[in-house]
């Protein structure tokens, strides 16, 4: 039995996340804001919070954290400069600070307990390609994330603790609706040489391969499905 901890479980790519791996001896844990064990991640003390009741919920142990929580929220550079950093503050502990004390806490666990472990972190072509100029808090939120990941991979493979990073480029949930229609959505379409964004279920699947099945020898692996849009 595999025991799981998903942070933003309860819609878009997370819920397809949770769907994936439904069955598969796999004990799931969710975590959101509207579904699963609740913790705001705008509150410095609900990483914590959340890794306590989740191992609580699975008896004390947890083999593999996948982090998917993240927020999505413009910040115009016209704003008020304090409105602006605090946008900019938001966006990072939210997307990568929180992401950061519950891979620290993982790690610490599975050392603990002398354990393997993994760590699948959901970054974003955004990391490598950038973002809009209302979104440079996102857009280096998730370069964070693949930085992390990496080191995380290089600090413990030796101790059976494996890193994954994936970056979707537009996914087709309720966000990325409202951002391709503001965007002017056939123009953004013909960045993407598939011609269509991502569907939720076709990252989750990459994201169950990386929790379950992917292969030692992968980790520290950044694997991109944006349909061709960047390519590294």
């Amino acid at each position: 039995m595999t025991n799981i901890l998903l942070t933003g479980s309860s819609r878009g790519i997370g819920a397809a996340i949770a769907q994936a791996l439904t069955g598969d001896g796999v004990r799931l844990v969710g975590h959101g804001t509207r579904s699963g064990i609740f913790a705001d991640f705008t509150d410095p003390a609900a990483p914590q919070s959340l890794w306590q009741h989740a191992l609580d919920a699975l008896d004390g142990r947890i083999d593999v954290l996948i982090n998917n929580a993240g927020i999505f929220e413009a910040t115009p550079l016209d704003l008020d400069h304090d409105e602006w950093v605090a946008g900019w503050e938001k966006t990072m502990r939210v997307n990568l600070t929180a992401s950061a004390e519950l891979c620290r806490l993982a790690v610490r666990h599975w050392q603990a307990e002398e354990q393997p472990g993994r760590i699948v972190n959901i970054a974003s072509r955004a990391a490598y390609r950038g973002d809009s100029p209302a979104h440079w808090h996102y857009a280096a939120s998730k370069a964070g994330m693949i930085g992390m990941t990496k080191t995380i991979a290089r600090g413990y493979a030796a101790q059976g603790i494996l890193a994954f990073a994936i970056c979707p480029g537009f996914t087709m949930t309720g966000m990325a609706e409202d951002y391709l229609s503001s965007r002017g959505g056939d123009k953004l379409l013909a960045d993407i040489p598939l011609g269509r964004v991502a569907e939720p279920h076709e990252v989750a699947t990459l994201a169950r391969f990386c929790a379950l099945e992917a292969p030692a020898s992968m980790t520290g692996a950044v694997l991109d499905i944006n349909g061709a849009s960047y390519v590294r």
